[in-house]
């Protein structure tokens, strides 16, 4: 209990934790929570050789235990603890890494609609119903309305024509690319990765994405719907010529996958 107490707060002090969760537990069970009646005490060791009875908690108990405290990070922990191998995520995930493996990769059109959707069919098939097709619905997120599925078609073919010979085209072709959001969903995941394949094409580089934080880049990304130069300049600092690594690819869909989390 107190060592996820101590993850759900960000505090390393365990007297802090310990104290906390003895105010909290008081405060549900009050309160009449299910929470604190389901909480088990189990002997464990401790650093002194003794056992002592300690709160436990049960997989539901835990999740119903994060719900208490409304912040980004037990959000961010209750995803990481209920994420699964099985679950949409887990699976496009797995595909997106053995992407890299496969001769596959080598055949994709790049910087094309069409190769975005290969990238798209491969990551997601069998898992959406829609994966590689363009969408014939409108969608939103944040108040921002992408395309108009009406038009989409139209627009898909204006960004096949647009230049990548340099950073800043490609850069607004990848911009255009989101303003454009042609599936319903995993547009941000294959996007990412359609963007890598041009740099390395054109350019002989990649991004690597664990040097742009996740406030950073959903920032930037905002703000490219208006003026691109603020992503332009954080996917240049973030540039590396390790294009054949695999520990450099992995990492990137490792944090691609981040990007999108809630």
């Amino acid at each position: 209990m107190i060592d996820i107490v101590a993850v759900l707060r960000n505090q390393d002090d365990y007297t802090k934790n310990r104290n906390y969760w003895k105010y909290l537990k008081a405060k549900l069970k009050k309160e009449g929570s299910e929470l604190v009646s389901t909480t088990t005490q189990l002997k464990l060791l401790a650093n002194d050789g003794k056992r002592y009875l300690t709160d436990m908690l049960d997989y539901n108990g835990i999740i119903a235990l994060g719900k208490q405290f409304p912040s980004k990070n037990a959000n961010r922990f209750i995803e990481w603890f209920t994420y699964s191998p099985e679950s949409i995520d887990g699976k496009s995930k797995t595909k997106a890494y053995a992407l890299f493996e496969t001769a596959f990769v080598d055949n994709i059109e790049v910087g094309t609609a069409n190769g975005l959707q290969q990238i798209h069919a491969y990551i997601f098939g069998g898992l959406y119903d829609f994966a590689g097709q363009i969408r014939t619905k409108n969608i939103a997120k944040g108040g921002y309305r992408f395309e108009h599925a009406q038009y989409l078609n139209k627009t898909l073919l204006q960004i096949d024509q647009m230049p990548e010979t340099n950073l800043e085209e490609i850069v607004e072709k990848y911009v255009a690319m989101n303003k454009a959001h042609p599936f319903m969903e995993g547009n941000g995941r294959s996007t990412r990765i359609w963007l890598d394949l041009m740099l390395k094409k054109q350019l002989k580089c990649c991004i690597d994405w664990s040097k742009i934080s996740k406030a950073n880049y959903m920032n930037a990304m905002i703000i490219s719907s208006v003026d691109s130069s603020v992503l332009q300049e954080l996917l240049k600092k973030a540039l590396t010529s390790e294009i054949n690594s695999r520990e450099m690819y992995m990492k990137g869909i490792d944090y691609s996958y981040y990007y999108e989390e809630n």
